[in-house]
C-alpha cells in the first residue's frame, strides 16, 4: 500500500516522479549534496527523477497508475558507473535496463500528460551531488570524486510522488516495490525543497 504524507498549505502546481533509493545509498548522495551543493541552494536530499511535471488535474489517475506498477515490481539493482560533468555540476550515472523500462511503461500510459522536458527524456538517469556553481569548481569536483569512484550497485525499493509547489517538493506518497534478493531498507524523507 502507498504511504501517504500529510497535506501540503498551498496548492501544488505539479507533480514529481522519483525513482526511491534504499537508505544506504539516499545517505550517501545526500551527504555528498550536504558538503558540495552552494548552502543556500541545497533543500533537498538526494534523488533520482522519472517525470519532472505531471499535471495536478490528472493526479488520481497518475498516482493509481503507480500504485498498480510499483505492486508488480521487485526491488531491483542498478548501476552507478561513472562520475559526471554536468556543467555548472556534478552527477552520479545511474545504469538500468529495469529502470529504463518502468519508465518507459508509465510514459506510455500518460503520453497526452507529458511536457516537452518529460517528452524528450533521454534515459540518463542520475543522482546529482552538486549544482549552480561555476563550471570550473564543477570539473574539479569531478576529478576528485574520480579519483575513489569504483562502479558498483545500489537498490530501487520504491517510487516517490512529489507535490510542486512552486518552489518547495513535498512529499505526496511513496509505493514500496515488492521486495526482492536486492532489497535494502527503503528511505522516504517526509518533505524536501526544489532547487530551483
Amino acid at each position: 500500500m502507498p504511504q501517504h504524507s500529510a497535506g501540503s498549505a498551498g496548492p501544488p502546481s505539479a507533480l514529481i516522479l522519483t525513482l526511491q533509493m534504499d537508505r544506504e545509498a539516499s545517505e550517501r548522495f545526500t551527504a555528498l549534496r550536504q558538503a558540495h551543493f552552494p548552502p543556500d541552494r541545497n533543500w533537498l536530499q538526494a534523488h533520482i527523477t522519472l517525470f519532472h511535471a505531471l499535471p495536478m488535474a490528472s493526479a488520481d489517475a497518475v498516482l493509481r497508475d503507480v500504485a498498480e506498477l510499483a505492486a508488480r515490481v521487485e526491488a531491483f539493482p542498478m548501476r552507478v558507473d561513472r562520475v559526471r560533468f554536468l556543467g555548472a555540476g556534478v552527477a552520479y550515472a545511474i545504469v538500468s535496463a529495469k529502470a529504463d523500462a518502468l519508465r518507459r511503461t508509465l510514459a506510455g500510459h500518460w503520453g497526452p500528460l507529458l511536457g516537452r522536458q518529460d517528452l524528450h527524456w533521454h534515459g540518463r538517469l542520475h543522482v546529482t551531488v552538486q549544482n549552480k556553481v561555476p563550471p570550473a569548481t564543477a570539473r574539479a569536483l569531478q576529478q576528485r570524486l574520480e579519483q575513489d569512484f569504483t562502479p558498483h550497485d545500489i537498490s530501487a525499493v520504491g517510487l516517490q510522488a512529489w507535490e510542486y509547489l512552486g518552489g518547495p517538493w513535498q512529499l505526496a506518497a511513496t509505493f514500496p516495490f515488492v521486495a526482492g534478493c536486492c532489497a535494502k531498507t527503503p528511505h522516504a524523507p517526509s518533505e524536501a525543497r526544489h532547487v530551483p
